[in-house]
């Protein structure tokens, strides 16, 4: 949905019939805060602990 308007009703025709965890996501990947700290995460040298701290702090989890 690259590119949607978020404000049309139209770009999201499934919006009653979404999966919680989907609907999540999209208001997860649009926090300005979320952007900051997935940057400093890709840039760090990924230690389990920055992985663990990020992941705790927005409630992920990943799969494995």
């Amino acid at each position: 949905m690259a590119g949607a308007d978020w404000r049309s009703e139209q770009a999201y025709p499934d919006a009653k019939t979404t999966e919680t965890v989907d609907l999540a996501w999209e208001c997860l990947r649009r926090h300005r805060e979320y952007q900051r700290d997935y940057k400093l995460l890709v840039r760090s040298d990924r230690s389990s602990a920055t992985a663990d701290h990020f992941r705790r702090k927005w409630g992920l989890s990943f799969r494995r």
